[in-house]
Parts: structure tokens; C-alpha cells; sequence
């Protein structure tokens, strides 16, 4: 199996342990162990065997508390969102699939599928369209052989997420080809326009896959906690698949992420605080700052960067970080130009100083 390099995990890798302030950071100010309310005596007794294999009754039922429908046979654990995302391709497809993705987009996405032999057609999302496909795009790629439509929703690097009416829209038509849709929904909980959960693609259709994680939105990334939440037959496959690759997760991190899901509602009460205050900053600095507009999402905590001077995006990231300390991921690693993805949910002090010092380099070098 041959695999393009993944360009924004690589950029990440080399250059997010070498800045003074990160910007491009996608979680949320991360949480401590010590956040959480535990029960120290069981944690330090807990026996360090496998645990349960494919997640405890606990801990899923932690996870259902963030859909309309399910139990938990329709849940497994995975190591993060990005094992889920690759567990499910891996079970669904086949060498001369066809697949849709879109682009700009996380790239896990679309490159899989086609390492593995399938056919993949690109929706572009443009920024003058608000980032968002229309039905009518995936219309025009859909057909007979189309095994799954693949999707981030909010979207990464964009932000951006489909509503419930558009979500029905695609949903209606992946009925009419009988195809699954697999969606990324890692960012889904923090949306300070309407301050509640948007719906999951997953509680509207039975051919509906979805991922995610205590990673983005829950502030515990280094739990590498994620599930996968489908039908009762694609969740048993998967579950024998994952006997290849991760058998558990393991004991420890089934408890935490128990914890964290039964704090739920605080930890996303400050999730949404933090971007609130932020994004109201954020907005402020747009406003000021004529080389750089935006769409600032209503949900989650990434959005793309637009900025106005004559420079490709590599040089600029490479430049800046190494003049200034601050660090953003280039658009190039999404195949965009002129571009930064831009995760707005780190402290406020460091996103505060961080732009900045970014408009002051624009401007000098513009």
C-alpha cells in the first residue's frame, strides 16, 4: 500500500514543539488529569491488563449522551479519531470503490480511499460560497459504484458545518444510491451561535458513520480516546478488524474518558466560553486588520485564514514562526494557497499576542 505523505501532520510534527505561540493548535486550552474528579484509590488499585476490550458499559454510555439514538452496540473505542477514521475505510472499502471527499479538508479523508484502490471524486469548497458544497455538487459525482461519502462536519481546515436541512439533503441522496456516509465529527459540540449540540449525521440515517474524540472539544487530547457510532453489523465487523490493530484501549483511559464524558456539560460550558471570548476577539482584530479576512465559523475551533500579500504560504509560515515565534500551518498542506489554518481555542493571552505580532510581520513585510 502506497500513501501520500500527510502533509499537515508532518507540518505539525516539525514545527508546533518550536514556536512561542501556537495558532494553529485545533483543541481546546487542554485539560490536567487533576481537572478531572477522581477517585484516586480506584485509579491507583486498577489492574493494568487489557481491560474491556471493546469499551466498558460506562464509558459508552458517556459517548450516547451526545446522540438522539444508539446504545451501545452501536459504539467501539478507538486510539483517537484518526484510528477511527482509518478503521472504517478499511472495513467498508474495497480496491475500484468509488468514494466523494471534499477539498480543502482533512486529508485522512480522501488519500486513504485512494491508497487502497478506490476511485475518488473532489467536491472544491470556495470560500465566496461560505466553504459549503451543495447537493447539486455531490449530484453531479454521485453514481451506481459509490460506496461512501466522506466527510468532516465542522470541517477542517474551514470550520464550517453542515446544517441540519443540508445535512438531510445529502442524506436523502445517499438513500437513492444506497452508500454510506462517513462523517468526521470531532469539532461538533461547541457552537456559540445557537450554545447547543448540532445534529449528528448518525441520528438521521442508518447507513451513517460517524468519528470523534475527547480531543478537540473535550481539552483531552492525550487520553488518544476516540469511538466510531454506526449499525450493529458495521460496528461488529470493525470490531473484528480492531483485533489487528488495537485490541483495547485499556483500562485507564476507559476510566478518564469515563470521567470526562460524566463532565460532560461543564468541560463543553468552558469549551464554549473560551471560544466565545476568543471569537469576540477575533472578530475585533478582522475588523482592523486590512490583510486578513475570514469566515468565522459558529462552531468548533478551527477556521482558514485569508491573508492579502503576495507570498505562498510555506514561506510565510516558515518565515513568521522563525522571526516571530508564531505558528501557523500553511494552506498548502490543504492544497490552498494564501491561506493558514487558524485553531482559535488556546488560551486567550497567547492568541491575543500571537496575532498581533502576526499583523505587525504582515504589515512590514506586505
Amino acid at each position: 500500500m502506497k500513501i501520500k505523505e500527510f502533509s499537515v501532520e508532518t507540518y505539525m510534527t516539525n514545527h508546533e514543539n518550536d514556536c512561542l505561540y501556537n495558532l494553529s493548535d485545533t483543541c481546546v486550552d487542554s485539560l490536567s488529569i487533576a481537572d478531572l474528579n477522581i477517585d484516586i484509590n480506584h485509579m491507583m488499585t486498577m489492574k493494568m491488563d487489557y481491560g474491556p476490550i471493546v469499551g466498558s458499559h460506562r464509558l459508552k454510555k458517556g459517548i450516547l449522551s451526545l446522540y438522539e439514538t444508539g446504545c451501545d452496540d452501536n459504539i467501539t473505542i478507538t486510539h483517537g479519531a484518526i484510528n477511527a477514521n482509518e478503521l472504517v475505510m478499511m472495513t467498508l472499502l474495497e480496491a475500484g470503490d468509488h468514494v466523494i471527499a471534499m477539498t480543502p479538508s482533512y486529508q485522512q479523508m480522501y488519500e486513504f480511499p485512494k491508497s487502497i484502490g478506490c476511485l475518488v471524486s473532489m467536491i472544491e469548497l470556495k470560500e465566496e460560497k461560505s466553504w459549503l458544497p451543495t447537493v447539486n455538487e455531490f449530484k453531479q459525482v454521485i453514481n451506481e459504484h459509490t460506496k461512501l461519502i466522506c466527510l468532516t462536519s465542522p470541517n477542517n481546515p474551514t470550520g464550517t458545518t453542515f446544517d441540519k436541512n443540508q445535512m438531510l439533503e445529502l442524506i436523502n441522496l445517499a438513500k437513492q444510491y444506497d452508500c454510506y456516509i462517513l462523517v468526521d465529527e470531532i469539532y461538533r459540540g461547541v457552537n456559540t451561535q445557537t450554545k447547543v449540540l448540532t445534529p449528528s449525521f448518525s441520528d438521521y440515517y442508518d447507513k451513517a458513520i460517524i468519528t470523534s474524540s475527547l480531543s478537540k472539544v473535550f481539552s483531552f487530547a492525550g487520553l488518544r480516546l476516540g469511538w466510531i457510532k454506526g449499525p450493529k453489523d458495521i460496528i461488529d465487523i470493525i470490531n473484528y478488524r480492531r483485533d489487528y490493530h488495537i485490541i483495547s484501549s485499556g483500562p485507564l483511559d476507559d476510566y478518564l474518558g469515563s470521567l470526562v464524558l460524566e463532565n460532560k456539560d461543564k468541560i463543553l460550558q468552558r469549551s464554549m466560553a473560551i471560544c466565545d471570548k476568543n471569537k469576540a476577539y477575533i472578530r475585533e482584530w478582522l475588523e482592523n486588520e486590512p490583510l486578513v479576512s475570514c469566515i468565522l465559523p459558529d462552531e468548533g475551533t478551527v477556521c482558514f485564514l485569508h491573508y492579502h500579500i503576495d507570498m505562498p504560504s510555506l514561506d510565510l509560515c516558515e518565515r513568521l514562526q522563525k522571526e516571530t515565534g508564531v505558528f501557523f500551518v500553511p494552506g498548502i498542506c490543504f492544497d490552498k494557497e494564501y491561506y493558514l489554518r487558524f485553531g482559535f481555542a488556546q488560551d486567550y493571552k497567547t492568541l491575543v499576542e500571537g496575532l498581533n505580532i502576526f499583523s505587525q510581520w504582515l504589515h512590514e513585510n506586505a
